[in-house]
């Protein structure tokens, strides 16, 4: 008992030593798009650049923060996609920005700031021209966009689509770009995405990168859960079969105690063994299975008198049998792997075929024990 104790605290021990470690190397990873992550999928390479530019970035999770940031005066909201937000919350918030980023954009978030824009697929994996009359892409050059949006107009176009959304307000402007193969850490040093990324963002001497958080959510959870549609005795049942199950594993369960060692009332030969298995054989009138174990034998023992490894594969033999004999070796694969019998002859046959194929490796490989 002792003994099972201290092996659930050895384990214990090392999980705890193993999670805190893992914490310590991934503390920095964050999710995607964090402005905070150090990884190949965040953006804290964006938000220094931005700062070396004089821009002042703030990186907020909560939306009341936010929007008393963007009050501070003309501010570039950067937003990406916020599941828990509602329309209202989500247009309040964009609101109250100069200039509104999306870097995540999807079908509802385009649909209530960019009206009549909606996602269209993705963009080959190779730059594109900006093709538009934006000067901060056109700046910037050819990148590779990633996503596609449908609307009149746009930047980096690739049939219908545009990589680019950009919507000219009252006194700023909204944007929509695909934030995950153009600023992402791993991908901002290529083609002309960091200069797009600034370009968009830097308009303004203060970035309100917001970051949505599941907790400020302003949605009321209106579906049920699994105790409010079930009957209140279900809770009860369930504790009581769980108990009872416990019991009868506890009642019925298999103890383990120490092995026995016990002595068997007869002692059979190998040769009767290896007898009646081959009557079972031949009884079951399965040559083929007869021919696979007699190979198995040939393949181990040419396989050791050849210096193979014990895990050499099949082919590996043959291949090897046949270059140390000088026998063919399609003639070679056909005794050790290919060629089926089909009957009691054909499995004999097969079987001295074997043999001789076995005393010609160990004539070739040990010349001086064969007398000639």
């Amino acid at each position: 008992m002792a003994a099972w104790v201290a092996i659930g605290l050895a384990l214990l021990v090392i999980g705890g030593l193993g999670g805190a470690m893992s914490a310590a190397n991934q503390w920095a990873q964050r999710d995607a798009l964090d402005p905070d992550s150090t990884g190949p999928g965040g953006t804290r390479a964006l938000a220094e650049i931005l700062r070396d530019h004089g821009v002042d970035v703030r990186v907020i999770r909560d939306r009341t923060a936010a929007a008393d940031a963007l009050g501070t005066g003309p501010a570039t909201l950067v937003l990406p996609d916020a599941p828990a937000l509602s329309d209202d919350a989500l247009s309040d918030l964009a609101a109250g920005a100069a200039d509104v980023v999306l870097v995540e954009p999807r079908a509802r978030t385009l649909d209530l700031l960019l009206p009549g824009a909606a996602p269209a697929g993705v963009a080959p994996d190779t730059a594109i021209e900006p093709d538009c009359d934006i000067a901060d892409a056109t700046r910037a050059g050819a990148v590779a966009p990633g996503a596609l949006y449908s609307a009149s107009d746009g930047c980096y176009p690739v049939d219908d689509a545009f990589g680019l959304l950009v919507d000219v307000t009252d006194g700023g402007r909204v944007a929509a770009v695909d934030a995950r193969p153009l600023f992402t850490n791993e991908h901002l040093a290529e083609n002309g995405n960091a200069a797009l990324a600034v370009n968009l963002m830097g308009r303004h001497p203060l970035v309100v990168w917001y970051v949505p958080n599941p907790a400020d959510t302003d949605l009321a959870d209106a579906d049920p859960s699994l105790g409010d549609l079930t009957p209140p005795w279900v809770s009860g049942v369930s504790v009581l079969l769980l108990v009872a199950g416990i019991a009868a594993g506890v009642w019925r369960g298999r103890r383990f105690g120490p092995l026995v060692a016990e002595r068997l009332p007869v002692t059979v030969r190998a040769s009767e063994t290896t007898e009646g298995r081959a009557r079972l054989y031949a009884r079951a009138r399965d040559p083929l299975h007869a021919a696979d174990r007699l190979r198995i034998g040939a393949l181990r023992r040419i396989a050791s008198l050849l210096g193979l490894a014990a895990n050499a594969a099949v082919p590996e033999i043959a291949d090897a049998a046949a270059g140390r004999t000088g026998l063919d070796r399609r003639a070679v694969r056909g005794i050790l792997i290919d060629d089926i019998p089909r009957g009691d002859a054909e499995l004999v046959a097969l079987s001295t075929r074997l043999r001789d194929l076995e005393d010609a490796v160990r004539t070739a490989v040990r010349p001086e024990r064969n007398p000639r």
